[in-house]
């Protein structure tokens, strides 16, 4: 998949579901930091680059009444955000996109652990391993992020959500996954992100870059001295 086609659809997801640039390259970065834990790099991580970028693809077949509504959904609403995965892998397989992880993240990011996720309710081992990890990822950071019902930022916040990801451990996540996160929490290899790529900093439209650029945000984020988290 192109980063051209890459780019434009990642605009038109930041429009209809109002999200953010900031939330685009902070899931990018905290999958491509996990990856990395796991040894995963080269083509592998690119194409995981990808996925996570384009991971609610699905949500432009959303009706804009549901996706930006301001009050509570109700049963049947959510409903229907629910179909975003499957629309958003079928609507990959109709743009002839054959990469497995960039399919897979997107039908699976919502499942569970235990099974009690959607669309499928698979379980364990069934889910794939970009899915199972990104579920870890969507979690932290919707929990770390702006919300009209929430707005605690900072370090506290990401302290809090870490307590949360660790209580569904075995349950709601993968338990590696976890543990993975949590580790790259507590030494400090997250800490650029949380800093730089928050909703309270101007941060430049997402891109797709090379390895190497990708490696220099980290350097150049990362090098810098930091007294204390945005409050």
């Amino acid at each position: 998949m192109s980063p051209e086609i890459v780019y434009e659809l990642v605009r038109r997801i930041e429009r209809k579901d109002l999200s953010t640039a900031a939330h685009t390259w902070r899931v990018v970065l905290y999958t491509r930091a996990l990856l990395e834990h796991f040894g995963i790099t080269n083509d592998e991580l690119r194409i995981a680059t990808h996925a996570a970028a384009l991971h609610d693809v699905g949500k432009l077949d959303i009706p804009d009444r549901i996706l930006q509504k301001p009050g509570s959904l109700t049963d049947e609403e959510f409903e229907i955000i629910k179909l975003h995965t499957v629309s958003g892998y079928a609507r990959m397989i109709h743009m002839d996109v054959s990469e497995e992880p960039i399919l897979d993240l997107i039908r699976y990011h919502h499942e569970r652990w235990d099974g009690k996720g959607y669309p499928y309710g698979i379980s364990g081992d069934s889910i794939p391993i970009a899915p199972r990890m990104f579920a870890v990822i969507d979690s932290f950071d919707a929990m770390t992020s702006v919300r009209p019902y929430r707005s605690e930022l900072g370090e506290r916040a990401a302290d809090n959500a870490l307590v949360e990801i660790q209580s569904g451990s075995g349950t709601r996540y993968w338990p590696q996954a976890v543990d993975a996160f949590a580790d790259l929490y507590r030494t400090g290899s997250l800490d650029f992100i949380l800093h730089y790529f928050n909703d309270e900093v101007h941060v430049p439209e997402f891109q797709i870059a090379r390895d190497e650029e990708f490696e220099h945000i980290r350097k150049d984020f990362g090098d810098r001295s930091v007294s204390s988290f945005p409050s």
